[in-house]
């Protein structure tokens, strides 16, 4: 553990860099700081922590700047401050602006992330719902035409898929209806996942006068919810990288910009630990070599109790991380609670 005065050195420099993006030298902290030292001793205790591993000293600069090691120690400290809270105005603010949008989940999530983003000026992402995690809320089919049926699937997270299929025989409406009201009695409160795997023995046993009608029913339905599980990515703010000095490099920015792309790399980055309700990657923590010098601050969101889904703010290392911590953490709870609010029954 380090001592006081290289702790306070230490953070200076790291609250500097944040600011300037520029190395920092031992004039600049003494200047700017009063540490109760010297600049010789400014400078002394910077060797010291560039030998312990947290400061690195750019080729061309007489300057240092922190490293991964120095942002997590930072971090760790930053979180375990008895001073550092949430401010209740700025979650009501926040709160008031997401209850805009909240007739359906997935305008939720765009809002929130569109709020995270401006807030914070880095670029917010979100993932819908795991629906494997959800339950099945309504399954309800309806006549369009003497070939045609739309079901209607919804889960108790509010969304909804909507598929129309063909058959090849007319199926009277007052069967539908039977079929909807069957499936909505076994079905309801088990997770897609559970449906996916069991639906075919429950149906057959229990409703099989109407083998014939469900033959062509069923794997539309059961396409409906794999469809319904692909995971949906919202991103805001992709752009604020060029803001970003670390970013002036195109070739840079570009990989930046094809890896937010990437949603099959978004969803593996996000779902790696979906059920850590907080977290905070940095650098070389990142294990996509895409990300590696970049800081990822998520949190879950949940509903009735249950995690479903990530929220968060991705960026580089040299991140304001009291300002984004508090804003992701407000954001989530705001989240919780209007999930549970509008989308519990």
């Amino acid at each position: 553990m380090l001592d006081d005065r290289k702790l306070k050195v230490l953070h200076a420099i790291i609250n500097s860099y944040i600011d300037s993006a520029e190395p920092i030298g031992s004039r600049t902290i003494s200047k700017k700081y009063d540490l109760g030292v010297s600049s010789a001793t400014i400078r002394n205790e910077m060797s010291d922590l560039e030998e312990l591993g947290y400061l690195n000293k750019p080729h061309t600069s007489a300057g240092r700047v922190p490293s991964d090691k120095a942002y997590r120690l930072y971090v760790d400290m930053l979180l375990s401050d008895a001073r550092y809270h949430l401010d209740v105005r700025k979650k009501n603010e926040i709160k008031k602006n997401m209850l805009k949008e909240t007739k359906e989940i997935e305008q939720l999530l765009q809002n929130s992330a569109r709020i995270l983003s401006r807030i914070t000026n880095y670029t917010a992402l979100a993932i819908a719902p795991q629906f494997k995690k959800s339950t099945l809320k309504h399954i309800q089919l309806i006549p369009i035409d003497e070939y045609k049926i739309l079901v209607v699937i919804v889960s108790d997270s509010g969304m909804v898929k909507n598929t129309i299929f063909r058959v090849e025989s007319h199926i009277p409406e007052g069967q539908l209806s039977i079929i909807s009201n069957f499936l909505n009695e076994k079905l309801k409160g088990l997770t897609l996942e559970e449906i996916s795997y069991g639906i075919d023995g429950v149906v057959f046993q229990e409703l099989y006068e109407y083998k014939n009608i469900i033959d062509n029913i069923i794997p539309i339905v059961s396409q409906s919810l794999e469809d319904i599980e692909d995971v949906d990515v919202y991103a805001d703010g992709v752009t604020n990288i060029f803001n970003f000095p670390e970013y002036s490099d195109l070739s840079k920015a570009k990989s930046f910009l094809n890896f937010i792309e990437d949603k099959d790399l978004i969803v593996d980055m996000l779902l790696k630990n979906i059920f850590d309700d907080f977290e905070i990657i940095i650098g070389e923590e990142n294990l996509l070599e895409e990300i590696k010098e970049c800081s990822l601050i998520t949190a879950t969101y949940k509903l009735d109790g249950n995690t479903i889904g990530k929220i968060g703010v991705i960026g580089p290392t040299r991140m304001d991380y009291f300002k984004v911590i508090s804003a992701v953490r407000l954001l989530s709870i705001n989240l919780n609670e209007i999930m549970d609010k509008f989308f519990v029954e």
